[in-house]
Parts: structure tokens; C-alpha cells; sequence
């Protein structure tokens, strides 16, 4: 039987601490999917396809070793779990940065255990990412944070995308960042 992993979520951005996990978790089971899904609680910067575009060029750029599984990069809808089900996955995969981040993953690793019958498996990021995630680097960019000073959080590939949106006045990350001041 093959173990088939998914790491799942929104990775709007994908980071380097996403690619570290993905990374880790390459060297537990024979096949990861990297899948691309829509969280309603979060506004999105890039399009589902702008997204699985980057993750795909990322995941070629990812060290290729004997005993690491392939990664394919999937676009989704629904459920993470519905997702993992059809694929045939046979564990999910999440990213743990901090204390924080353990307590919200258990109460949800615990419910898709629960309504689907499908395992979860922590892995804790490295140290050099514990302070990184995807909704800190949207609002650096869309309030015209310096994105050279965020190489050692994200792939260039991403500074280079955050960088057009950023050129550009009629992009969601003026909108993002517009929406922090009313608030």
C-alpha cells in the first residue's frame, strides 16, 4: 500500500517554512500532494491558478533525493478531507510553527479524525521559520513593506510576484491593505 500525504492549504503565499515542511514530511511517505485549497475565514491575494502556478515552479526547485517522495501540486475545492479521500491520501499533513499553532491543528486534526477517518501528522517547522506565515507577509507587501528584506521568508519567485502587485494600484494587495486601515 502506498502512503499518499496531503499537505494542504492555502499558501497564499507559499513560504519557505511551507517548503520546509513539505520538505520534511517528503521523507515520511511514497507520494505528497501539495494541495491548494480555499480557506473562507481569509481573503486571498493570488488566484487558485497563480497559486498552484508558483507551488508547481517551487515544488521543481525542491532538492531531489533517492528516498524523498514525489510532490504533485493540486488546486481544490470543499473539504480538505473530501480532497484527501478522493486523492486516496492516507495522512494529512500540517505545519507547526509554535504553541499556538498546536492547539488550533489538535482541535482540527481531532475532528477530521473524527468525520473522516483520517490521520494527521505534525511537523514542526524549523526554528529559522517559527515567526513566518503567508498573512504577516501580505500585509508587509500591501502596506509597502521593503519585500528585499523578506528573502529569508519566501522563495524570490514569490518577491518577484509580490513585487508586480505591488506596481500594480487595481491589485488585491492595495485592497488588503486598505481593508487593515478601516478596520
Amino acid at each position: 500500500m502506498e502512503h499518499l500525504a496531503i499537505y494542504a492549504g492555502s499558501f497564499d503565499p507559499v513560504t519557505k517554512g511551507h517548503l520546509d515542511v513539505l520538505q520534511r514530511a517528503r521523507g515520511m511517505f511514497d507520494a505528497m500532494i501539495l494541495g491548494i485549497g480555499h480557506n473562507p475565514d481569509k481573503p486571498t491575494l493570488f488566484s487558485f491558478e497563480d497559486r498552484a502556478d508558483m507551488a508547481r515552479m517551487l515544488v521543481e526547485g525542491l532538492d531531489d533525493g533517492a528516498e524523498l517522495a514525489p510532490v504533485s501540486v493540486h488546486a481544490y475545492d470543499g473539504l480538505t478531507v473530501d480532497f484527501a479521500k478522493a486523492m486516496g491520501a492516507t495522512a494529512l499533513v500540517r505545519g507547526i510553527r509554535n504553541v499556538t499553532d498546536l492547539a488550533s491543528e489538535c482541535q482540527l486534526a481531532i475532528t477530521n479524525r473524527q468525520v473522516a477517518d483520517i490521520e494527521t501528522v505534525f511537523i514542526v517547522t524549523g526554528e529559522e521559520y517559527a515567526f513566518t506565515s503567508s498573512g504577516l507577509i501580505r500585509q508587509i507587501a500591501g502596506l509597502g513593506g521593503d519585500l528585499d528584506r523578506l528573502g529569508n521568508m519566501v522563495p524570490d519567485l514569490v518577491i518577484d510576484r509580490l513585487r508586480e502587485l505591488q506596481a500594480s494600484p487595481d491589485s488585491p494587495l492595495h485592497r488588503m491593505a486598505r481593508d487593515v486601515h478601516v478596520e
